[in-house]
């Protein structure tokens, strides 16, 4: 059984860097948007979100703090005004008649609103349409039409770089892993399913939850690099990185296949990404080493390669601490759907980084995202790689004990 994918028309020439220059673009889109809604009575006025307030009920009725904004949309205003210039587009292009419910026309502002509350808080259909002032059917298709602009419009804010020297080196700079590209981890989105139907049987991982897996490569600063969601979490992680389009990139020499490094007169340590004891130790994927007693370079190694694993454990903990939608159970969602959403969750998760957004706070955050899953082992060793590690743990070891 595949995935199911999370765009299925994904353009190729998305396959471009995030533009670096993210602040000055965003900074002229929402420029834009402001000069556009001078002239556009149906667009959102300077004081959108005075009024806005006042329409919603709830603890965050009529504050006009841009604390409650943050809290109530989980982005900074900037952010918002950004997003809002991504989907304007697609948004106006395609009219639908979303009203209130007293009447009253929602503007692109207020749908951005509707959907980034949906993902961000998790909250039921129901419970954002009451708080919101309109049904649960305007909610759901506001949302669902948000997600599908978001997964094209930003798709230039997740994409694998065309230059990996700085990634390398920031890794580097964290645990002394040389040559390093990125790290790869694996987190499940719970699932309520009904157990009467036999199809659901492949939802059902190692702790008995219906769950559908997201595996994600993560850069330095916490940045998504490649994504893929859609597997059933009954699957292991070993077995969802080999049928990923990461992995048959890869092997294809498409990516990790820039410069060396010397290790020794006979040995070359190419470029890789790090991952936990779930995945193989494969000649790109160094992974940590597994059983006891080991020796003082395994064990400084181990240390080192647990280090260089937590950016990608704390960006999925952001990921599901922002977004909550994906946190949780999630009541009998559309399996069709879900990998989409986690997807543009994700994209949602870069465009703040890149936006410096202000709400970025990682203080109270743990590396746990997978709450209560235990660690799985995978036994998969490629010998050429496992002697590579040896060498490299001994190099590292060497190093630690001479300064």
């Amino acid at each position: 059984m595949g995935p199911i994918k999370a765009l299925k028309k994904r353009k190729r020439s998305a396959e471009k860097k995030a533009d670096p220059n993210v602040l000055l673009a965003a900074s002229a889109a929402t420029d834009s948007l402001h000069n556009d809604n001078d002239n556009d009575d149906s667009s959102q006025p300077s004081d959108w979100w005075d009024g806005f307030s006042r329409r919603i009920s709830g603890p965050y009725s009529g504050s006009t703090d841009p604390k409650t904004f943050e809290s109530v949309f989980k982005v900074s205003r900037k952010t918002f005004d950004y997003i809002c210039s991504l989907v304007k587009d697609d948004f106006t292009a395609k009219p639908a008649n979303f009203s209130d419910s007293n009447g009253k026309p929602l503007t692109l502002h207020d749908r951005v609103a509707v959907a980034l509350r949906r993902l961000g808080s998790g909250e039921s259909l129901s419970v954002i349409g009451e708080s919101f002032g309109m049904n649960q059917s305007t909610v759901s298709q506001i949302t669902w039409r948000f997600v599908e602009s978001m997964e094209e419009r930003a798709l230039h804010h997740l994409s694998w770089p065309s230059k990996l020297d700085d990634i390398k080196s920031k890794f580097e700079k964290i645990s002394g892993l040389p040559n390093c590209c990125g790290a790869i981890d694996i987190t499940h989105v719970m699932m309520n399913l009904p157990n009467v139907e036999l199809s659901n049987k492949v939802w059902l991982d190692g702790e008995k939850n219906f769950s559908m897996v997201l595996q994600a490569v993560v850069d330095p600063d916490m940045r998504f690099l490649d994504v893929i969601a859609g597997w059933p979490g009954s699957l292991s992680d070993d077995v969802v990185l080999k049928n990923s389009g990461f992995f048959k990139l890869v092997e294809k020499g498409k990516r990790l296949n820039g410069g060396k490094i010397q290790l020794s007169e006979r040995t070359e340590l190419r470029e890789y990404i790090v991952g936990d004891s779930g995945f193989p130790l494969l000649p790109w994927l160094l992974t940590p080493y597994q059983g006891k007693p080991m020796s003082l370079p395994q064990t400084e190694f181990n240390k080192r390669h647990s280090e260089t694993r937590k950016p990608a454990q704390m960006a999925l903990s952001r990921l599901k601490d922002k977004w909550r939608i994906i946190n949780g159970v999630m009541w009998m969602p559309d399996r069709n759907r879900l990998p989409r959403i986690i997807f543009v969750c994700c994209l949602l998760h870069n465009i703040l980084i890149d936006m410096d957004d202000q709400t970025l706070d990682d203080r109270l955050l743990s590396p746990q995202h997978d709450v209560n899953y235990r660690q799985r082992s995978c036994k998969t060793v490629d010998e050429a790689s496992s002697v590579l590690r040896d060498e490299l743990s001994n190099q590292l070891w060497g190093e630690n004990s001479s300064a």
